[in-house]
């Protein structure tokens, strides 16, 4: 693969200005449509043959087959023995999803019902504090997938938030709790532990600090009507003082990052309803028969794994941006980071040998229009070359419509100048036409000049609605799954996450002891330093 996208990648000299200029119909033939999503890549360094060249890479690597291990329950996550099946906890009851013969809807919807239920009990009053006040707020603790998620959706349907408020705490830094509790009430506040092993250091942390807040303001009984549990681990759950009808689980075929669609989501079905999460889980779902059904030439998904994969394996960019035009989407790109960069940042395939190319690039981003007074300056005139993924939609949600045309158009001005530039030549003649001296717009003209070529998507939506999100989040998931096949890794475990964590675990009596010894010089002289500064 590496070698063939090499080569085709050494035979491409055409820039973004030659291939509009030679193609009028350009900016209509490569749209893809699907799912209430509109991808544009007429921006990105590709015709009609690189584009076939591309579509080839799916048949050698049998993607096809391995699409439909995925949607069939195979176990693809081989170093764990896992189905990855995170497509069910959108399923409607006409779908059909089984892992080893055994279908999985039963429990799905059993799953899915029983959050609902306890979701709309709070909503309507129905269960209350432990003082008899209504629940006005709610916590979720928890970290990586159990956080990201809820927190970018709440955050992107904040609108919509008829119920108790939400709050996300994720970091072990005190000053997280500290912040979020500091401005709520016990009596009114729910707090969601969401762990799956109900093991997470980090989670169980925060948890016990929580569990504290609650005793010390409302007395030990509260326990029981202030907390709720997003796990797996009946006997720990039971044991920090949580009722089993308040346990609610998942699957180990649902991976974090892609959990925002189980029990994970509780948050979210307080705050929006049920009614509003299921459109978020119908987008989903429209996503993924879109993946399923659509060629390949206008599939999504498939799409934006493909042009990753031309970036990142014919030109070796080691970099995506991730710009979304929407404020709601703030946390969006931080999202993406976990999900692709946990999944695919491997250097191993999937029989364990290393793989002699590179995989995942860097994700990172930030709103528009703040990035582009902070970073575009690189991306314009830098030497590095980033791909971009501009994300917008067509209206306001609850904002108005002068602020939303405006923000449209900076966004279509931004991948405009992106991929055609400025010649030093129109530079030069703009000044000269300005009144500038001849030798004023010769000395500042190559400091002008914006060298264009700078491939982009946009992504776009008629609003920011929750199917419409919902089929957002679904089209990386696919992407992600996509790129995992061609380049033959798991896209499903993470181990590169363990070690660090075993390592704090090793190193933690060492601040008690403040003897280092088994670990590095660096470490063991940072320890002595930090223990020197305390009072």
């Amino acid at each position: 693969m590496n070698d063939q996208l090499s080569t085709l990648s050494r035979q491409w000299n055409q820039s973004l200005r030659t291939l509009f200029e030679r193609d009028s119909d350009r900016g209509s033939r490569y749209v893809a449509k699907g799912a209430g999503l509109r991808l544009d890549y007429s921006k990105h360094w590709v015709d009609d043959a690189v584009l076939e060249a591309l579509l080839r890479l799916l048949d050698e690597c049998h993607f096809s087959a391995q699409r439909a291990k995925l949607f069939s329950g195979e176990r693809i996550n081989s170093t764990e023995n896992r189905a990855v099946l995170h497509a069910a906890l959108r399923a409607q009851s006409t779908d059909e999803y089984g892992i080893d013969g055994q279908s999985v809807m039963a429990e799905v919807f059993q799953a899915r019902g029983d959050t609902y239920a306890f979701a709309e009990d709070i909503r309507e009053g129905r269960v209350l504090g432990s003082t008899g006040e209504t629940l006005t707020d709610v916590v979720n603790i928890g970290i990586g997938g159990s956080d990201l998620g809820p927190l970018m959706v709440s955050e992107a349907l904040k609108p919509l938030i008829d119920g108790p408020r939400p709050h996300y705490v994720s970091n072990v830094d005190g000053a997280h709790l500290h912040d979020v509790l500091a401005s709520l009430n016990p009596a009114t506040t729910l707090i969601l532990v969401a762990s799956k092993t109900f093991t997470t250091q980090e989670t169980m942390h925060n948890a016990m600090k929580a569990k504290r807040w609650i005793t010390e303001a409302l007395g030990d009984q509260a326990v029981s009507h202030h907390f709720a549990a997003l796990s797996t681990n009946a006997e720990a759950v039971a044991a920090f003082g949580i009722s089993e009808s308040r346990m609610f689980g998942f699957w180990d075929w649902v991976g974090g990052r892609y959990s925002v669609w189980s029990s994970i989501g509780l948050s979210l079905v307080i705050a929006l309803g049920p009614e509003v999460f299921g459109r978020f889980l119908d987008g989903a779902r429209a996503m993924d028969q879109h993946f399923q059904k659509a060629p390949a030439k206008d599939n999504i998904p498939v799409l934006m794994a493909l042009l990753g994969i031309w970036y990142r394996n014919g030109f070796g960019l080691e970099t995506l941006a991730v710009l979304p035009y929407e404020q709601r989407l703030h946390r969006f790109a931080a999202y993406l980071q976990q999900m692709e960069m946990e999944s695919n940042g491997k250097r191993v395939d999937r029989e364990g040998a290393p793989v002699n190319y590179d995989t995942c690039p860097v994700i990172w981003g930030e709103p528009g229009t703040n990035g582009q007074h902070a970073f575009f300056q690189l991306l314009h005139q830098g030497t590095l070359i980033c791909p971009a993924d501009f994300i917008l939609t067509a209206n306001p949600t609850n904002t108005d419509a002068e602020s939303h045309a405006l923000l449209n158009a900076n966004c279509l001005a931004q991948a405009e100048s992106l991929a055609f530039g400025k010649t030093e030549d129109a530079v030069y003649r703009e000044m000269i036409e300005h009144g500038q001296s001849e030798s004023e717009a010769l000395r500042l003209a190559p400091h002008r000049t914006f060298p264009g070529n700078r491939p982009s998507s946009l992504i776009m939506m008629d609003a920011l609605t929750p199917e419409n999100l919902g089929a957002l989040i679904a089209a990386y998931e696919h992407k992600v799954f996509t790129q995992g096949v061609i380049w033959n890794i798991n896209s499903y475990d993470q181990w590169g996450v363990e070690l660090g964590k075993a390592q704090c675990n090793a190193l933690r009596p060492s601040f008690d002891s403040g003897d280092a010894s088994a670990f590095s010089t660096s470490t063991q002289e940072t320890l002595k330093w930090l223990l020197s500064q305390k009072p």
